[in-house]
């Protein structure tokens, strides 16, 4: 039995309507979720696959940290990982800083975490202190400059410039040759 935590505001989307999302998870992972009402949750582990608890957790995680479920579930594929980067680190615990940086990071009217996402392919949640990043092993390290360089300071067009080079990385991965 492994133990997560994630914030109470998001156990509802942990469960869904009437637990579909739970049954989901349990039918396509192959364990079973214990779910309090304060946010802590129980994977009880396939013993026929142990890892599968542990991509469960990472789901879990996920959804907590602001993921709309449909685009947490990408988790259990293969080569699916999440990285949770804590503003604070970068900023401090000032809170006008952390509320700017956030904005930086959303750009206006989500243009520049759409741009990330697009150009990576890559998903992106920003969700109290912390930004939250699915991708796989090529999507998620290009992603994970690009917030770094935001977080950083960076000017935005320097971010776009970075990722519009990387898109030869990106699409020479799709076709399988790394």
């Amino acid at each position: 039995m492994r133990l997560v935590r994630i914030p109470k505001e998001r156990v509802g989307a942990l469960i869904g309507d009437n637990g579909e999302i739970k049954e989901l998870i349990e039918k396509r992972a192959g364990v079973r979720l214990y779910i309090d009402s304060d946010g802590e949750i129980k994977v009880e582990e396939n013993p026929n696959d142990p890892l599968a608890a542990l991509k469960v957790m990472d789901l879990i995680k996920a959804i907590g940290r602001g993921f709309a479920p449909h685009r947490a579930m990408r988790l259990l594929d293969e080569d699916e990982y999440l990285e949770v980067i804590d503003i604070s680190y970068f900023v401090g615990k000032k809170s006008n800083r952390l509320s700017r940086v956030r904005s930086r990071l959303i750009g206006t009217n989500g243009k520049t975490r759409r741009i990330i996402e697009d150009l990576t392919g890559a998903n992106m949640s920003i969700y109290g202190s912390t930004v939250s990043l699915i991708g796989n092993s090529i999507q998620l390290p290009i992603a994970k400059t690009a917030v770094e360089m935001i977080l950083r300071g960076s000017e935005h067009s320097t971010v776009y410039r970075y990722l519009e080079r990387s898109r030869d990385t990106l699409r020479i991965a799709e076709m399988g040759f790394i």
